[in-house]
């Protein structure tokens, strides 16, 4: 089995200042020396240098001077600058080993899970923003040049009665509106291929709210 990517964590615009040094100083002694990562793209000396920098500067701009703080928005952006670089080699040279790339003290970005579609050609359902509203998202059909969507009430058996909504591409979520709260609804969705429909999709049940 091929093993899966590591990615590291190396996104640093929702974190604090003192974070962003925390986090790079532990990357920064992880690093120096470290036998599996013989060739990194920054200087370890020069990022602790930048770190420090950027650390003092941290205390300086607590005084509110404008001047500084800039100076310190500025040392940030270097750090993570080297930060990233750091990463990006860690990612390339770990060959997906998890115990190697531990050594580096990067964290592990959580992998990304892939939700499969609900049908051939209806990809999620949510509610909408307002009462009444659902919205639907639908699955790329090769040469599709335009699409359909139609919903009924799920009524036990009755014969259904249709409504047959257009959409002329899937790269925007389709709103439904003027839906009754509390019922639970059915959808369908097909494609128009070179002039020609597809079967409708399986039904795919949906409540309402």
């Amino acid at each position: 089995m091929k093993p899966k990517k590591i990615k590291p964590i190396d996104g640093f615009s929702n974190v604090s200042d003192a974070d962003v040094v925390a986090r790079g100083t532990n990357i920064q002694t992880c690093m120096t020396g470290n036998a599996n990562f013989p060739n990194p793209p920054v200087d370890m000396a020069t990022l602790k240098a930048v770190i420090e920098s950027f650390s003092a500067l941290i205390a300086q701009a607590l005084d509110g001077s404008k001047k500084v703080i800039a100076e310190k928005n500025k040392q940030r952006e270097a750090v993570t600058k080297m930060l990233r670089l750091v990463g990006r080699y860690v990612e390339v040279t770990c060959k997906d080993d998890m115990a190697i790339f531990q050594t580096s003290g990067f964290q592990a970005a959580p992998p990304k899970t892939v939700t499969p579609p609900l049908t051939e050609k209806i990809r999620k359902i949510q509610h909408g923003a307002n009462s009444g509203q659902i919205v639907l998202w639908l699955k790329s059909v090769h040469d599709a040049s335009s699409y359909e969507i139609r919903y009924t009430l799920a009524n036990g058996g009755q014969a259904p009665a249709w409504t047959t909504v257009p959409a002329s591409t899937v790269k925007s979520p389709i709103t439904l509106s003027g839906l009754t709260p509390g019922m639970t609804y059915l959808f369908q969705a097909r494609a128009l291929v070179k002039n020609i429909l597809t079967d409708w999709s399986d039904s795919v049940s949906f409540i309402c709210t």
